[in-house]
């Protein structure tokens, strides 16, 4: 069976299948090179991952230390994510689905749930963050409003509680219009972006006349510095891990893989070495000003004296903020939702729901509390290596990325995906252990120096495991969903 054969052997079940869940038709796909580089212009200059680039710097890496860290990480991204953009773009169909491959038609929750999980957390921690940076504009331009910062709400207070929910509400409008929308957003979100950030960095640059410190007083040398490096590519692609799973969320809708090749080279190796370029020379220009190292680009822009220019910038990291929040927080649990419940929600529903969950967890409060931070959103992070290792080696080895679209569809005992009662128990046999060591590795503070390997380690053992125990199918059905499929946004 070929992948023009569009007969589906089994008849589409209403619990597995709706409108946003179903493939997207081959032609009408609208996402080109551009609109997959402003996936990675708008995401990867966020104000969490500034501030984890420039805490390079702060723990002794020096300017070509965090360039070659980000070098070798965005290799290996860059080979990831075009793996699993193919994924997305062949069968058209979004992650929670695309997880029915490896897990059967009912085991593809436990990634899907994991995914969106961490999903919802970091939406509503992101949404603070951004809320933050506008009650500092608020408080610069209207100094009555400060009064509002002295009485509190369950731990928020009343003017972050005000800037919260106006942010909360533009995200769940640009969502409730659909994947078409967010697109036009990123592609005017990402050139301002890149204008702002640029103009930043120039704007320290010149602070320091020309010049910046290549490293603090104290920088790491030899095996120590090298060792540095390595584990910040890890952990850089440790922060993508969320993305390398459900980057088919996005591709569904890509014109062609050549697009995705194009958008991921651009948006990952050349906007990844840019975004380190601006790293070094806030943090580095900064440190050569004062001695102090920074946290994050919103410290320099408090420090703008020309209200305008930091009314202009500050509205920048906002919209920064949101379109990152859309990106890697907003549609995954959407589709997570819509995939628990495809009779009662559709995209807009699940997105509201979603996002009502994301002030329900009092984010601030969890944002504050390291203990929920780095033991269940850091357990949780752990887990998602082994997931892409199991989905990929399905997919790329034991497949040869053969997928009969429509079976993932049926609940129906002869569906391809049916294993055993909707499980596949060698994809779960596989998962187990390999997440067992990785969230030991990532929490256990013996295993420090392997704790920014977590990731790898997990997705290897996953992967390894499931290839020697996994069902090699070299005869499998290849069957495209053009049957069932609906128009791509």
């Amino acid at each position: 069976m070929t992948a023009t054969d569009n007969e589906a052997s089994c008849t589409p079940s209403p619990r597995l299948y709706s409108y946003d869940l179903a493939p997207t038709k081959k032609d009408g796909r609208r996402w080109g090179a551009y609109n997959v580089f402003t996936l990675w212009a708008n995401d990867v200059h966020s104000l969490g991952n500034y501030a984890f680039a420039i805490g390079l710097f702060a723990l002794g890496l020096n300017v070509w230390g965090i360039l070659a860290a980000f070098l070798l990480a965005s290799v290996l991204l860059f080979l990831l994510l075009t793996l699993s953009g193919y994924m997305g773009h062949k069968a058209g169909v979004p992650f929670p689905v695309m997880s029915r491959i490896a897990f059967g038609t009912k085991g593809a929750q436990i990634p899907a749930a994991v995914r969106g999980i961490v999903a919802i957390a970091w939406f509503g921690i992101q949404t603070y963050l951004a809320s933050s940076v506008l009650n500092t504009l608020l408080v610069a331009m209207f100094p009555a409003l400060r009064k509002l910062e002295a009485h509190t709400v369950l731990g928020l207070s009343l003017l972050g509680w005000l800037t919260f929910l106006v942010l909360w509400l533009v995200q769940v409008l640009i969502v409730s219009y659909g994947m078409h929308v967010i697109r036009r957003y990123m592609a005017v979100a990402a050139p301002t972006t890149l204008i702002t950030m640029f103009g930043l960095a120039v704007w320290m640059f010149a602070r320091a006349d020309w010049s910046i410190s290549p490293s603090t007083a104290e920088p790491l040398t030899g095996a120590a510095m090298w060792l540095q490096v390595l584990q910040g590519a890890a952990l850089w692609v440790v922060i993508y891990g969320t993305f390398v799973l459900n980057f088919c969320d996005f591709t569904r809708s890509a014109k062609s893989r050549r697009s995705i090749v194009g958008g991921n080279l651009v948006g990952i190796p050349v906007n990844m070495l840019f975004f380190a370029t601006i790293v070094v020379v806030l943090s580095g220009a900064q440190f050569k000003l004062n001695g102090r190292v920074i946290t994050s680009p919103a410290d320099i822009v408090q420090t703008i004296p020309n209200t305008f220019l930091l009314a202009a910038a500050s509205v920048a990291l906002v919209l920064l903020t949101i379109a990152v929040n859309l990106l890697a927080n907003f549609v995954a649990p959407i589709y997570v939702l819509v995939n628990l419940f495809p009779r009662r929600l559709n995209f807009r529903r699940a997105g509201l729901v979603s996002a009502v969950i994301g002030i329900v967890i009092l984010p601030w409060n969890l944002y504050d509390n390291p203990v929920v931070v780095n033991y269940f959103l850091g357990g949780l992070g752990a887990l998602l290596g082994p997931l892409f290792g199991v989905i990929m080696a399905d997919y790329w080895l034991l497949r040869r990325t053969r997928v009969n679209v429509p079976d993932l569809y049926t609940e129906q005992a002869q569906g391809e995906y049916h294993y055993r009662r909707g499980y596949n128990p060698k994809a779960v046999w596989a998962f187990v252990p390999s997440a067992a060591i990785a969230v030991v590795l990532a929490l256990v503070p013996a295993f420090g120096a392997a704790s920014g390997f977590s990731w790898f380690i997990g997705a290897a053992l996953g992967a390894v495991i499931y290839a020697a125990i996994g069902d090699r199918d070299p005869d499998g059905r290849d069957v495209d969903g053009e049957s069932i499929a609906v128009a791509a946004e």
